[in-house]
């Protein structure tokens, strides 16, 4: 059944579910404008709801009830709802207007899910994982350098659905960049859906690019010369942040590559070639994270060396000044036994013949040591 008939279906039962539930709380309620950026009468989860006509916003007025029903009257244009960390209250009565599958409701609801795109029935459901690079005046082992959020996005023949976790990602300039160009916009709701894609990568790129600068500093840092003294905690907490990258972008491939490739209802044929591009995007970031995975692997390869290294010539210092020291203690420790009769015990220039012989040994195996490197 379409969306249109089940909207009919749910309104000639008269029941407690469906349209008379959500109509019944937009009654209670004073009507406002639902293109306000913070009210709606469903909640502050919806922070945004716009109708758009031929690529060309127009007026939402009433609830979002009277919003979808003008829509699907007329059947062209979409309404585009924005959401942000819905509760399951909040989210029932729109997953109940829409038809959602009550699968893709919970992903959406309680987020903390892999990029993903599945199909229900005539809706689209995808999942992008947004990320967003902490700014930080030096890097420790405990800096948060990648922060990640998530982006749900129900894709319908009318309608859009956009479902944000997270204190970053919004959404608004993209709704602004997509409204300067009605041509684009006038494909569909598959048109928001690249939007939000082409957005989330690009930020991925951005992303890559400032991490790439971190990794630089910790490079530097290592190889100067006091690298070996370096906090190898550093090199860490970029692999663990580079991990969480990782698993924001690597999952999105397979979904990407179904978007461009394979034929879906929903997704205009002409924006199939943009995802293409956006896959390519993605493709470059990916690299990237493979590059500085193991440009970090190198790195602290490189500095477990160089701490080797070091230690090696501590102990070489420590030896060569155990040797030295060696002279004096034996020479010390045989003159020490309490025999009456050893040689020169008696004799007058006893003493600073063995102060002399001590001296010349020790500064002997000095000399030999520096020149040996080992002091």
């Amino acid at each position: 059944m379409s969306m249109a008939g089940n909207l009919r279906k749910v309104t000639s039962l008269g029941g407690v579910d469906g349209l008379r539930k959500v109509a019944r709380l937009a009654r209670r309620r004073p009507r406002v404008d639902l293109s306000h950026p913070a009210r709606s009468p469903l909640g502050s989860a919806v922070v945004n709801c716009v109708t758009y006509r031929d690529g060309v916003r127009t007026p939402a007025r009433g609830d979002l009830v009277d919003v979808v029903e003008r829509v699907r009257k007329r059947r062209e244009g979409f309404v585009w709802l924005g959401l942000h960390e819905p509760t399951d209250k909040e989210f029932a009565g729109i997953a109940e207007l829409f038809d959602l599958h009550p699968l893709a409701v919970e992903d959406a609801v309680e987020a903390h899910q892999r990029p993903k795109l599945e199909r229900y029935g005539e809706t689209l459901f995808a999942v992008f994982k947004t990320v967003c690079y902490v700014e930080h005046e030096e890097l420790t082992a405990t800096s948060e350098v990648v922060n990640t959020g998530e982006i749900m996005v129900f894709v319908g023949e009318d309608f859009v659905i956009t479902v944000r976790h997270g204190r970053h990602g919004s959404l608004g300039p993209l709704r602004e960049e997509l409204e300067s160009d009605p041509g684009q916009l006038a494909k569909g709701p598959s048109a928001v859906l690249h939007a939000i894609a082409d957005h989330v990568v690009d930020d991925y790129l951005t992303v890559t690019d400032s991490v790439q600068a971190d990794i630089d500093q910790v490079e530097t840092d290592v190889f100067a010369e006091t690298g070996a003294r370096a906090d190898p905690g550093r090199i860490y907490q970029l692999k663990r942040e580079l991990l969480e990258l990782k698993r924001a972008v690597v999952p999105l491939s397979r979904p990407l590559e179904d978007l461009a490739t394979r034929p879906i209802r929903v997704v205009d044929p002409e924006i199939q070639a943009y995802f293409r591009d956006v896959s390519d995007h993605l493709l470059r970031a990916k690299e990237q994270i493979a590059a500085f995975d193991e440009l970090l692997n190198s790195i602290l390869q490189a500095h477990l060396a160089q701490v080797t290294v070091a230690q090696n010539e501590d102990m070489r210092k420590i030896t060569a000044w155990a040797a030295i020291i060696a002279v004096p203690t034996m020479v010390c420790g045989v003159y020490g036994m309490n025999f009456e009769h050893m040689p020169e015990l008696h004799w007058r220039y006893g003493y600073g013949m063995v102060i002399g012989v001590i001296s010349v040994a020790c500064v002997t195996l000095y000399r030999a040591f520096r020149r040996s490197g080992w002091l």
